[in-house]
């Protein structure tokens, strides 16, 4: 009887200890952050680079990233959001397709008690919604480009034509970036802006929109104008506008000299054969800042409202030695 009192103790001594790790393991897992992060889409190389740096950074800083690729719909970023405070994510973090609309999906965030970061773009929306942002500052972006533009053109009697390709109706970068360098344009009377057209940072779009201006940019009086100067959102649709330069048989970078933003190794590549003149550079790898604010946040502890990346402008003087140490 004594022994099968022992038996019957020792497995309850062992069922309790293996319950106990059960829930030591358990509590290990609820320990990790939880991110939901919504990324717009994979529509370029800065947007791949943007994704791995945040994927990477959650790995190794421990957080327990849920993803979701909004294939450049905002309809499907509303609907992950709405999926991640069900799943009472500990933070939820985007970066929005379009900067108006969100206001009632972050209003449920903030009655979760979810805090939520915007990465990469800005919304339109009660700075109370939002813990923060962190990215970069896109109407500056603007403002180098055309300040580069201001400097290869010093003659003031000399009129310049420029043709701007923006970004993705709607879009906070294609709203700053056409604001910042349209303001330093405007200050400057030879230089004209002739056609905007919209190539949705997409280098297919920007071949297509750019042979179609190719073909059809007048002056005012009706003649056929000669395009100086093309100013791309991106780089990904200055390369697309290259290739129909070059099927218009111009020279791009020689006949039209052209300014794009994003500085991945693409542009390098082009700056290096001569077809692209310069790059501004928009810093994708802000995914180690990122998970600093998660964890900050989580803490309790107030981030900044506005956080931007360091950036630069490169050239052609200066491509061959920086594609040295490109991460994208």
């Amino acid at each position: 009887m004594a022994s099968s009192r022992l038996s019957i103790t020792i497995i309850i001594a062992t069922l309790a200890a293996i319950a106990m790790a059960g829930c030591a393991r358990k509590q290990d897992d609820d320990q990790r952050i939880v991110l939901g992060f919504s990324q717009i889409g994979s529509e370029s190389a800065w947007r791949l680079a943007n994704t791995e740096s945040i994927k990477s950074a959650a790995a190794t800083s421990n957080i327990d990233l849920r993803f979701s690729d909004a294939q450049q719909k905002q309809e499907n970023q509303i609907a992950a959001i709405r999926g991640f405070i069900a799943d009472k994510v500990d933070v939820i973090a985007f970066a929005p397709v379009v900067t108006t609309g969100w206001d009632a999906v972050l209003l449920e965030a903030k009655a979760a008690g979810i805090p939520v970061i915007l990465t990469d773009r800005a919304v339109s929306a009660d700075a109370s919604l939002y813990a923060g942002f962190l990215g970069s500052d896109f109407v500056e972006e603007g403002r180098k480009a055309a300040r580069w533009v201001v400097d290869q053109f010093p003659d003031p009697k000399s009129t310049v034509n420029i043709v701007q390709l923006q970004g993705t109706a709607g879009a906070a970068p294609a709203q700053d970036r056409q604001k910042g360098f349209e303001e330093i344009i405007g200050q400057h009377a030879q230089f004209r802006i002739i056609r905007s057209e919209t190539a949705d940072f997409e280098r297919a779009q920007g071949e297509a929109v750019m042979a179609r201006v190719l073909a059809d940019t007048k002056t005012p009086a009706g003649s056929k104008a000669q395009i100086h100067v093309l100013f791309a959102h991106n780089d990904d649709m200055a390369l697309g506008a290259i290739k129909a330069i070059e099927a218009a048989g111009l020279r791009p970078g020689k006949d039209i000299r052209i300014v794009s933003i994003d500085a991945v190794r693409a542009a390098f590549e082009a700056m290096i054969a001569g077809k692209l003149n310069a790059t501004v550079e928009c810093n994708p790898l802000m995914g180690p800042q990122l998970m600093t604010s998660v964890t900050e946040v989580v803490s309790g502890r107030p981030i900044a409202r506005r956080h931007f990346v360091d950036e630069a402008v490169f050239t052609q003087d200066t491509a061959r030695q920086a594609i040295q140490t490109r991460k994208y």
